[in-house]
């Protein structure tokens, strides 16, 4: 009895900020009122989320202005897609949590586990950088949606700014270069990717023909996936010991960061367990052979995990294993 206090304490941590918002409202809240605003968010339509609840659009819409009334304020900005108000986000996390919190009664409880059905299946909102889920992550995404039968969100950022949306409350948990652990959050290393520039070798004879140096690289086009990449340019400044502005062909795909150097459109860096065959079979060339830039991985997520979000945790750390190079030698960050 003990230890289930305890766990419902720590659950109860995650409502607190969602308890101070809305004080003795939060109390009077009609949870089908709450699923309408958080499936009408999670949908981007009253169309969507209508049929997702199996109600008409009216319903879905008069549900939300009621919900909206009670408060007092906006929750949905009408749109295409439709989006939250800050105080639309705060209710869309408190529904995430609180599916979350059935899902583990429900396991443990069998006589609501025979009425759950696909409508109460709770989602669990992650952020990943592209390389990731490109090279290692989705093996891990399967594992834990085939073993739990639980839904996931997973939102592409940047890996040096996936934390900040595990800081902003947007996602559960987070891929993140970011070593030092979010307020309340704990910081798991998962390992380091091999970034290796890589071209074509069609295009390393026609740009890097005297060298790759700093004359031949402002000339040649590089990839960059968007402007919160850094990655060519920290590749650039560790070769060359400053930095230096080169012409660039943007494209945000992985995939297409490797198709795009196979057929000459630039050069990038790319983990080497995406262009490995292509560099085995002569298709793609190293500009510096030898020359890897290391990016270490983290994997943050609450303190007070449920056991869902730690049955997540286990497969992505069993992937990383699996896929990524060990971490340094060193304390791990809590």
């Amino acid at each position: 009895m003990q230890h289930a206090a305890r766990r419902a304490g720590a659950h109860l941590d995650l409502l607190r900020p969602l308890q101070r918002r809305f004080t003795a409202r939060f109390l009077m809240l009609d949870y089908s009122l709450v699923a309408a605003v958080a499936t009408v968010v999670r949908e981007g339509s009253f169309e969507r989320a209508a049929l997702a609840l199996h109600v008409t659009p009216s319903a879905v819409s008069q549900r939300v202005k009621l919900l909206e009334q009670r408060l007092g304020q906006v929750l949905v900005v009408r749109g295409q897609p439709c989006s939250a108000t800050a105080a639309g986000l705060a209710l869309v996390r408190h529904a995430e949590q609180v599916a979350l919190l059935e899902a583990e009664l429900a396991a443990h409880t069998p006589g609501l586990a025979e009425h759950a059905g696909a409508t109460t299946r709770p989602t669990l909102a992650i952020a990943v950088n592209a390389d990731s889920l490109a090279a290692w992550f989705v093996p891990a995404a399967a594992a834990f949606a085939t073993a739990h039968g639980a839904l996931l969100d997973i939102r592409l950022e940047d890996q040096d700014h996936t934390a900040e949306q595990l800081r902003q409350g947007e996602v559960l948990a987070a891929v993140t270069a970011l070593a030092t652990p979010v307020q309340g959050c704990r910081s798991v290393p998962l390992g380091r990717v091999a970034y290796v520039a890589t071209a074509s070798p069609a295009f390393v004879a026609r740009h890097f023909g005297r060298g790759v140096t700093a004359e031949t690289l402002a000339d040649a086009p590089c990839l960059t996936f968007n402007v919160k990449d850094r990655l060519q340019d920290e590749w650039i400044a560790g070769l060359l010991g400053a930095p230096l502005a080169v012409p660039r062909h943007w494209l945000a795909s992985s995939q297409g960061f490797v198709d795009a150097s196979i057929a000459g459109l630039g050069w990038g860096l790319n983990p080497r367990g995406l262009v490995e065959g292509a560099l085995r079979d002569g298709r793609l060339v190293e500009l510096v052979p030898g020359r890897t830039l290391h990016v270490a991985l983290h994997w943050q997520h609450p303190r007070s995990a449920p056991p869902l979000l730690q049955h997540l945790t286990d497969a992505v750390l069993a992937a990383a294993r699996e896929k990524l190079e060990p971490p340094p030698a060193s304390p791990r960050a809590e």
